[in-house]
């Protein structure tokens, strides 16, 4: 399947999509008074289940303010964190679960807010677009993504036992590695502008906080014909030592 017809897909998708978000739904209002709270929760549950999750979100964010202390209101609010997350709604998800957080430190299930602001912040560094055809988007701003780890971080230190720490450990591998990607692609224009100082600093950047990334050959490489470049012999010298060492099938050569 070509490029061109992948992204006309998409676009075809994603305007059914509208169309559907902009159709009438039930007045959720209308619902849990005619209903009642613990019989509507159930219809929410099952919108989610269907992946109906415009419509879950509406009749829980409804359940939310008409019933913030009730018997269901710790569950409400925590499925309409997912709910929200899974309708592309990141603000209305990072409000809830500060929110929640902020009232509930110590629920048993506040792992799972903050394993949700992690994914929040992780979506958000996503276009799905330009990933579908195979745009490369290292040149994206890295904000969300470093918010993700310290989110991530932030969960695996306080609750090491979550049953959510193994993802959220493999979700930061991840992310230092698309971290490594954006400084390289940085340093790459850098040397295209012969700025090879700028372009050094950058592949350092890379070896001191991401040397456990496959990136690392690369960083190293650059570093070396940027010293090169520079007419410093010695660092070119100790950073060729290190590549050679750890990478002994490079075809940079001394």
């Amino acid at each position: 399947m070509s490029k061109k017809f992948n992204l006309y897909f998409l676009t075809a998708a994603f305007s059914a999509l509208v169309l559907s978000a902009c159709s009438s739904s039930p007045d959720a209002e209308k619902l849990v008074d005619e209903r009642g709270p613990q019989t509507i929760y159930l219809d929410a549950k099952q919108r989610l289940e269907n992946g109906n999750f415009n419509g879950a979100a509406e009749i829980l964010s409804s359940l939310d303010s008409r019933y913030p202390f009730g018997p269901l209101s710790h569950q409400v609010q925590l499925d309409l964190i997912y709910a929200y997350y899974k309708s592309g709604k990141a603000d209305q998800a990072m409000a809830t679960i500060d929110r929640f957080v902020r009232l509930n430190p110590n629920h048993s299930d506040v792992d799972y807010a903050f394993y949700m602001r992690g994914l929040v912040n992780l979506d958000s560094n996503k276009n799905l677009f330009q990933e579908a055809v195979g745009i490369n988007r290292s040149d994206r701003d890295p904000t969300p993504a470093r918010k993700a780890f310290e989110d991530f971080r932030t969960l695996i230190e306080k609750f090491p036992e979550s049953k959510y720490a193994d993802d959220a450990k493999q979700r930061m591998v991840y992310i230092k590695s698309q971290l490594a990607d954006h400084e390289l692609s940085i340093a790459r224009y850098y040397m295209s502008r012969q700025a090879y100082v700028a372009a050094a600093n950058r592949g350092q950047y890379v070896l001191e906080y991401f040397s456990d990334t496959p990136q690392l050959q690369e960083a190293l490489e650059l570093m070396v014909e940027c010293y090169d470049q520079l007419e410093l012999p010695k660092l070119k010298e100790n950073v060729l030592q290190t590549l050679k060492l750890n990478f002994p099938n490079s075809n940079v050569d001394s």
